[in-house]
């Protein structure tokens, strides 16, 4: 792609279909976004923005147009090769927290890397993990959360899981 543009969507359309009803949740949408670039998506509730974001993010496919990330085009991938753009080239920041309830914060921050098949061992996974998880200084409240510990399962206690 020219000038540094990193998404392309050419006349994207999204139609979920359920038995003989169809839904358009997206309708022809184009845009360039280019490297470094900021954008907000807005609309009001209902206008295909989620449908649109999991299209953009390789969680869904477009039924119809094109879309091309990074110079490859997306728009026909298999679920393994989208899962392959996510975890290479895509981060997600969720409204939930998501984390594991049962696994410790480490093992949470790990998790990413087992996903990565680049084969590291667990010695190099915590080498990995422990650093980031001490720079980002992990507390509830005012007590520590140990790396090995689980992470609170609720959402309140996860938000101070930072």
């Amino acid at each position: 792609m020219n000038n540094g543009t990193v998404v392309r969507l050419s006349d994207v359309h999204k139609t979920y279909r359920t038995g003989e009803m169809e839904v358009h949740a997206v309708r022809g949408v184009s845009l360039e976004i280019q490297r470094g670039e900021f954008v907000a998506l807005m609309g009001a509730s209902g206008s295909g923005k989620s449908t649109l974001m999991n299209i953009l993010g390789c969680l869904d496919r477009p039924t119809a147009g094109r879309y091309v990330l990074d110079e490859s085009d997306v728009s026909g991938l298999n679920r393994d090769q989208l899962a392959d753009i996510r975890n290479n080239k895509i981060g997600f920041v969720f409204q939930n927290f998501n984390l594991l309830p049962r696994t410790s914060a480490r093992e949470n921050v790990e998790l990413p890397l087992l996903y990565g098949r680049r084969g590291l061992t667990n010695a190099q996974l915590r080498e990995k993990a422990t650093p980031f998880l001490r720079q980002l200084d992990w507390k509830v409240g005012k007590i520590i959360i140990p790396v090995s510990s689980p992470v609170a399962s609720n959402n309140a206690s996860q938000s101070r899981a930072r």
